[in-house]
Formats: structure tokens, C-alpha cells, sequence
């Protein structure tokens, strides 16, 4: 009996990027390939050298491609996305999980060829990267966050120099990068041992007295950790000094991004941040975003900093501000099987700007605003992390709605919002019983005698 042919059904997958073109890149080569096609070796190896790239932009021409998909880890692929977006192709370039599964031997070649034809039929995204400028902005604000870390090493580098010679100077003073640890610090170096000296040189603002502060100098001196303080110190103010180029070139490029040249309204008033640059951050970055970011309690200008160099000012790229959250790694996860949540969780990301909301969340643990009431019922809800991330989110949507709407934010209170949410359980409650068939009746207030 012959056996009976299964129907065929028709895919649905249509192409929808027909000259799309595939890279694998690496640090010594990429591997590039086209359609089938278009030449007779549709896949090629070109070298990372400048003019093999310009090789292979010119070999992408010649082979009608319009649309490149790459794939690469560390920084290897910049130059070449540079280079190809210059030369006017759509250029994306794809998180490498979502094309790891490659059927069959694992190779540079198939790699190249399968991101050729999972481009070729729409089903890669690119990551997103924010317009030239704001990379610029971008990369100065990471140089100048790395140069800050560094900076704080060579501070503990101080602080084991001085521990090694029994100097307790960390357990009189708060910080010993302060105006009066510093002066203490350059003191010793340049060659000052009596403790009654340097404990003069105390700013008047420490709560340690003179006595206490000379007693926490008396150590042994021994030269070798000498040499590494003065070394630690010197270290310290080499990164100063860096920082102070960098936030002159971040000024630069600030006013390079403004579309308006008024000032921010005056707001209330605020301590400046330790590590903020020397000029006036806020009024550049309301003259580059058309809207001040630092009204919002808990975002200050470094924050507004991070946030801005790593998105920029123009939100057109996100649909809305569920999609704008959903990138910083900040909404619930939606892990569904069969109709059943599976998980909420969060998914993990490394991205700077959601740190940076983070830190700001956290910071509204004991502000009287709106949002610190928001925070603190969170954190009655469910565990501080949690609490963390949902004040985060929070933080997104609004930088969200006042970059792409420009609306200025307005804090109602702590006792706004605790009235919003009164009225949100009350009608809850009267939802509930009416189902049940009763009704919520409010008891009667005592009467004074």
C-alpha cells in the first residue's frame, strides 16, 4: 500500500531583507558573507588592518548590500561599524545569545553565513547605539568614571600605607581624601612627624579634637611604607589631574549637543555631589535636554550625567517608556509557559545608566517626596533589592516622559501619595465586597464630648 503524503504547509517567514549581508568579527580578521547570489565566493575573510575594511565596505558595494549584521565581543567591531555606517549601510550588530545556535560544526565561516540568513529573514535586532555625538559624550563620561575608580584605589593604597605604620589617622577623620586628611597626608610626606602639628592643620568642621587626632599619628615610620604613601599620593594627584581634562573636554561637548541657551529654573536648594565636575553640570545638561532631569528626587547631576551620555536626549528609538525600561534591564521579566508566569524576575544587564538609577533609588530611603513614600512601601512589600529596582524603574519612566515629552516634573509629597494610595485600596476593598454582594460602609467618626 503506498503510503500517504503528508500536506505541505507554507512558511510563514518571508524575506524581508534581501541584500542583507552577515560578519563575524574577530581582532585579527572578519569573515563576511553575502547571498549565495551575488558573487561566486559569497564568503570572504578580510583582515582588521584600515584598508582591508575598506576593501570590504568596497566588496559590500559591489554586492548590492544594503543592511549588515555583526556579531563580535570586547570592542573589536567599532572600527568597522564606523567605517560601514559612514559609507551609508544599516549596520546592526547583534547580541551574540541569540545567534549561538549554530546547527552542525562551529565555525567562523558558518557563523557568518547564519547571521546572513537569520538577517536576510528579519529575525536579529540590533543593540542600540545612541547618534555620534552623544558616543563622544559617552565615552568621555566612562573615561572619566574610570579615572574615579582609580582614584579611589590609590586612597586605599594611602590607607594601607598607614595602617602598615600604625598611623590610625581613618579612625579620627571620615575620609582621609578630605581637605583635612590631604593636608595631614602632604604634611608627613614632606617630612612632618610631630603629631601636635599635624593635628593642627584640622579643619574645624571635625569632631575630633587635636589631642585625639595626634595620638592617632603616633607610628613607627618605617621608610618603605613612606615611599609607598608618597607614591600613593603622588598617583592621587596625577588621576586629579586627568579628571580636570576630562571634565574639560566633557564641557566641550555639552555645549556642542545644546538646543536652547536659557537656565533651568531655580530649584530647591542641594549639597554638591563629592565627585561632580568644577563647572555648572546642571545648567549644560537642562541646555542639551530642554528639561532639568535633577527635579526629580534622588537624581543628581552626576546620575543626569551617566543617564544622558548613555541614551542621549532624543528617545525616538523607544517606542514608549515600557520599551525605554525594558532595555535598562529594569521591568519584570515575563517568562511564561502554557498561560503560567513562570518568573518576573528581572533579567540581568550590565548597563551603566540602570546602575546609576539604582544608586539614585536607593538614595530615596529617607526623602519626604512622593517617590521616597514610593520607595519605602516597596521595600515594606518585598525585599530591598527588589524595592531597589521597582524605585529604579520608577526613576526610568519619568527621565523617559520628560526626554520625550519634555514635561517638567512637579513632586506632590509624601503625603500626596499616601492619600493616592488610601483612595487605590479603598476602592479596591469596595470592588471586593461588591462581588460578594455587600457593601464597604465607612465607620462613624467619634463625636468629641
Amino acid at each position: 500500500m503506498a503510503q500517504r503524503k503528508r500536506p505541505t504547509t507554507q512558511s510563514a517567514i518571508s524575506l524581508t531583507h534581501p541584500n542583507a549581508a552577515g560578519i563575524d568579527i574577530g581582532s585579527a580578521a572578519h569573515f563576511v558573507a553575502v547571498p549565495p547570489d551575488r558573487d561566486d565566493q559569497p564568503v570572504r575573510e578580510f583582515a582588521s588592518f584600515t584598508a582591508d575594511l575598506h576593501r570590504l565596505a568596497d566588496w559590500l558595494d559591489a554586492c548590492n548590500v544594503d543592511t549588515v549584521a555583526m556579531e563580535s565581543t570586547g570592542v573589536y567591531w567599532i572600527p568597522l561599524y564606523e567605517l560601514l555606517e559612514s559609507r551609508g549601510f544599516t549596520v546592526l550588530l547583534v547580541n551574540a545569545r541569540h545567534v549561538k545556535n549554530v546547527s552542525g560544526r562551529k565555525s567562523d565561516v558558518l557563523d557568518c553565513q547564519w547571521l546572513q540568513q537569520l538577517m536576510s529573514f528579519g529575525l536579529l535586532r540590533g543593540a542600540f547605539r545612541p547618534a555620534d555625538q552623544v558616543c563622544v559624550l559617552r565615552s568621555l563620561s566612562r573615561q572619566r568614571a574610570m579615572l574615579l575608580r582609580n582614584q579611589g584605589r590609590f586612597v586605599q593604597h594611602m590607607q594601607k600605607a598607614l595602617t602598615q605604620m600604625n598611623i590610625q589617622l581613618a579612625n579620627v577623620i571620615s575620609d582621609v581624601a578630605g581637605e583635612t586628611g590631604q593636608k595631614i597626608l602632604r604634611a608627613i610626606v614632606a617630612g612632618e612627624r610631630d603629631g601636635l602639628a599635624l593635628a593642627k592643620l584640622r579643619n574645624a568642621r571635625i569632631h575630633a579634637s587635636e589631642d585625639e587626632i595626634a595620638r592617632s599619628l603616633q607610628g613607627n615610620w618605617r621608610v618603605e611604607h613612606l615611599f609607598a604613601l608618597k607614591q600613593a599620593l603622588d598617583a592621587f594627584d596625577f588621576c586629579g589631574t586627568q579628571l580636570a581634562e576630562c571634565d574639560t573636554q566633557i564641557q566641550a561637548q555639552l555645549q556642542a549637543l545644546h538646543v536652547r541657551e536659557d537656565e533651568p529654573a531655580q530649584g530647591k536648594k542641594r549639597g554638591r555631589a563629592r565627585n561632580a565636575p568644577k563647572f555648572d553640570l546642571r545648567t549644560q545638561l537642562f541646555q542639551m535636554c530642554g528639561v532639568d532631569l535633577t527635579r526629580i528626587n534622588g537624581i543628581d547631576v552626576t546620575t543626569a550625567l551617566v543617564v544622558v551620555s548613555e541614551v542621549g536626549a532624543d528617545m525616538g528609538k523607544f517606542p514608549s517608556d515600557k520599551h525605554f525600561a525594558s532595555w535598562l534591564g529594569l521591568c519584570p521579566g515575563t517568562k511564561i509557559t502554557g498561560g503560567k508566569v513562570m518568573s518576573g524576575k528581572t533579567k540581568r544587564c550590565a548597563n551603566r545608566a540602570a546602575q546609576a538609577l539604582r544608586l539614585a533609588a536607593a538614595a530615596l530611603r529617607s526623602s519626604q517626596s512622593a517617590l521616597g513614600a514610593y520607595y519605602r512601601r516597596m521595600c515594606a512589600r518585598m525585599d530591598k533589592p527588589k524595592a531597589v529596582t521597582a524605585a529604579a524603574h520608577k526613576l526610568a519612566r519619568l527621565i523617559y516622559a520628560m526626554l520625550r515629552h519634555g514635561q517638567e516634573y512637579t513632586d506632590r509629597g509624601q503625603d500626596y501619595f499616601e492619600e493616592r494610595y488610601r483612595q487605590r485600596v479603598l476602592h479596591n476593598l469596595a470592588q471586593k465586597a461588591k462581588a460578594m454582594g455587600m457593601q464597604l460602609v465607612p465607620s462613624p467618626c467619634d463625636n468629641p464630648a
